[in-house]
């Protein structure tokens, strides 16, 4: 399996050999809602065997083919699906025929924040996420307004789900040892995740401010054409990292009814 362990360096991949943390990582997931879950990047199935004990149906999901290779052989299990499929280009609707499912997996550092990303646009099939991320990514995810590392991937997690950072990994049970730490965290869906403003627009917003994080609001949204009365409200003086969830979805209400002719 070198040439697999090999392909799977160049993905940001580092395999986990600690028994005790793979499996408190699988047990991370509620099993409430929903009885499907999809991993991803399973490598050579250290959560995969914890999984495989619960009473779901799993899809294990990875790029390379000697991984699944050995997956099949080494877990024939019923309950077990293993797929070659890029995770960023498929259609998650139709996995589990356009059920809900939850994701785990021991992400790979490089593309984990565009993982979250897709996740988040298919929301209404995901309940639960949850899995390692390297440590600063699941801190950022997880943080609240007025640090410097909240940002993009803070607001809109935390718009639509229940962010728990739940413990960090050390380098030394992962072969091989990253340079940093890993962060494992859960995600739940909130009970009611529809937003009360237009969705695109709010993506639209947080993206914006925080493209220019550093200048106030009524800097940093220009590009939006915001009229000079509403710029006038005393939110448009604060930086975005100052602004909570709810503030930036007041602010894109604000911005959605200004846009509308009764309110120039």
């Amino acid at each position: 399996m070198e040439k697999s362990v090999r392909a799977k360096k160049h993905l940001g991949q580092h395999f986990l050999h600690d028994e005790g943390i793979a499996r408190k990582i699988a047990d991370t997931l509620s099993l409430n809602g929903y009885k499907n879950i999809l991993e991803i990047g399973p490598g050579m199935g250290v959560l995969t065997k914890y999984l495989i004990e619960k009473p779901v149906q799993i899809i294990a999901m990875d790029l390379d083919s000697e991984s699944i290779a050995y997956l099949e052989q080494k877990y024939p299990a019923p309950n077990l699906k293993i797929i070659e499929q890029d995770f960023l280009k498929c259609d998650l609707t139709d996995l589990f025929k356009q059920e809900s499912f939850a994701i785990i997996g021991n992400f790979p550092y490089n593309i984990s924040s565009q993982i979250v990303f897709k996740a988040l646009e298919n929301k209404e099939l995901i309940p639960e996420f949850a899995g390692m991320f390297q440590k600063e990514v699941a801190q950022r995810i997880c943080e609240k307004e007025g640090s410097k590392t909240y940002g993009i991937l803070s607001v809109l997690t935390q718009a639509f789900y229940e962010c728990e950072y739940l413990f960090t990994v050390k380098p030394g049970v992962f072969n091989p040892p990253p340079k940093v730490d890993s962060g494992v965290l859960r995600l739940t869906r909130k009970e009611d995740y529809s937003l009360p403003c237009n969705e695109n627009l709010f993506y639209k917003v947080v993206k914006t401010a925080f493209q220019q994080r550093r200048k106030t609001l009524r800097n940093s949204l220009k590009t939006l054409q915001i009229s000079d009365k509403l710029k006038e409200d005393t939110i448009f003086a604060q930086r975005p990292e100052q602004l909570s969830v709810q503030d930036f979805i007041s602010l894109t209400t604000k911005i959605e009814r200004d846009a509308t002719p009764d309110h120039k």
